[in-house]
């Protein structure tokens, strides 16, 4: 129950996350945005280290850096995704395939799952596909791009989450603040390189340091629910955030949010319920 709560609440934060930093990506060049998140991302679990502890061990450094270099393409493929296609329909693409490789490696771990979760964990990843699936009659088609963007976002999210889970569980934040450094140096060194492409225009501060923030927050909630439970289910709990995201997207841009998507909320609840239950 404990890791199911607290997958709850990381899947929350990423929705938030990943609204405040699409809809950032749309003032300002995606690494403008990414060069105020990252950062702002670093300086919330430097100041978890005092209150968590961490262990800088051979583990927790290489696998925290190896999800540093995925986090890094996850931001900036994901928050280009929500930039440039409806948020409605790219960030529920996005976690589906999220879901699907740490659901993998969980399930090929040996984890084992009752009745209860046996029906729970599809029907969670019916519900994200419920969210994802088709268009109301009014709203945009995502772009090829944009849709192929949703997909490397997925893949990158996926492998920071695998790689998090697989670092030492006695290592505290360590591989957190390991990651985000290294997200950090690569999201600054790639703007370095790009800087005459960035243009002009000045990222909108606050709302690219909140979406960091909340990023930091939804990593640390992953890996304490990942560390106290299973991976199939945290992994999939984890990538219901679409919801979040496309209720604000309904509420502050007025993106449609039609029949298919409030099932697949109802769903999301159901399958919630089961998993706890397991």
């Amino acid at each position: 129950m404990i890791a199911l709560l607290l997958a709850l609440g990381s899947s929350l934060a990423y929705g938030c996350a990943d609204f405040l930093g699409g809809l950032g990506s749309r003032k300002a060049h995606v690494l403008r945005t990414v060069m105020v998140a990252a950062p702002a991302s670093l300086a919330v679990e430097l100041l978890l280290w005092p209150v968590l502890g961490a262990s800088f061990s051979v583990g927790a450094l290489g696998w925290g850096a190896a999800s540093g270099v995925a986090s890094a393409a996850a931001f900036v493929l994901l928050y280009r995704t929500l930039a440039i296609g409806p948020m409605n329909v790219l960030s529920p693409v996005t976690a589906l395939v999220s879901a699907a490789l740490p659901v993998g490696v969980g399930l090929l771990q040996g984890e084992h799952l009752g009745i209860a979760g046996l029906i729970g964990l599809p029907l969670a990843l019916v519900a994200v596909v419920l969210v994802s699936a088709g268009h109301g009659a009014g709203s945009a088609r995502p772009s090829r791009t944009a849709l192929l963007l949703a997909l490397g976002a997925g893949a990158a999210i996926a492998l920071q989450l695998v790689f998090l889970h697989q670092a030492p569980s006695d290592s505290g934040v360590a591989p957190l603040i390991t990651g985000r450094a290294v997200s950090s140096a690569v999201t600054l060194a790639a703007a370095a390189l790009m800087h005459r492409r960035l243009g002009s225009e000045k990222p909108a501060y606050t709302m690219s340091a909140a979406a960091g923030v909340l990023d930091s927050v939804a990593n640390l909630l992953f890996l304490l629910a990942a560390r106290s439970g299973d991976l199939a289910v945290v992994a999939v709990i984890t990538a219901l955030y679409p919801a979040g995201t496309v209720l604000l997207a309904r509420s502050v841009l007025a993106e449609r949010l039609h029949r298919g998507q409030l099932a697949g909320l109802g769903v999301a609840a159901i399958a919630v319920s089961l998993l706890a239950l397991a």
